[in-house]
């Protein structure tokens, strides 16, 4: 609907799945805008679970708590506009992150969205630079826990360039630092 020609992270998700053997695979979106995308194409994959937070109200309008795919899969996570770093990280602690314990992954793809960001022009989101760090370290934890320590990340959203630099530093660092 818009910001993505491909499914990037879906498509990775259902590689790892086909051609690699996995047999559980999670995808996680942070990006301001909900991943429709990704959630269409992983909406009847049971292999697969997609946890996404994003602003609503937003566009593209989608990403209701209570879109769930086909089979439990999906969980949405929407935050309200002005929602900010303690609010995000609740969510994830409350949420996101124990359903990804849960599933075990095998491998976690990251739809590493940076425009929800305070300073980014889009939207009403206020997360900061550390707060993408966190979440970062979280998944990495996971990864860790589950996945022998296979994460993939992939670039989003991010429309304030200095905002968008600092961010994706923050979250490479914590990348490199975890030796991914």
């Amino acid at each position: 609907m818009g910001f993505c020609l491909f499914g990037n992270a879906a498509i990775a998700a259902k590689r790892a799945l086909d051609q690699h053997g996995l047999s559980r695979v999670a995808v996680v979106d942070f990006d301001v805008h909900h991943g429709n995308g990704t959630q269409d194409l992983l909406w009847d994959e049971a292999r697969t679970l997609f946890v996404g937070s994003h602003q609503m109200p937003l566009w593209p309008g989608t990403g209701d708590r209570d879109e769930t795919g086909a089979h439990g899969n999906v969980m949405n996570l929407p935050l309200s506009p002005g929602t900010n770093g303690a609010g995000f990280r609740r969510v994830w602690e409350t949420h996101g992150l124990p359903a990804l314990d849960s599933l075990a992954p095998e491998l976690i793809v990251i739809s590493a969205g940076f425009d929800a960001h305070e300073d980014d022009p889009l939207a009403q989101l206020a997360l900061q630079e550390v707060d993408f760090a966190w979440i970062t370290e979280a998944l990495c934890d996971l990864a860790d826990t589950h996945a022998d320590g296979r994460i993939v990340s992939t670039l989003e959203g991010g429309y304030d360039l200095n905002a968008l630099a600092a961010s994706t530093a923050a979250h490479v660092d914590v990348l490199m630092r975890r030796g991914r």
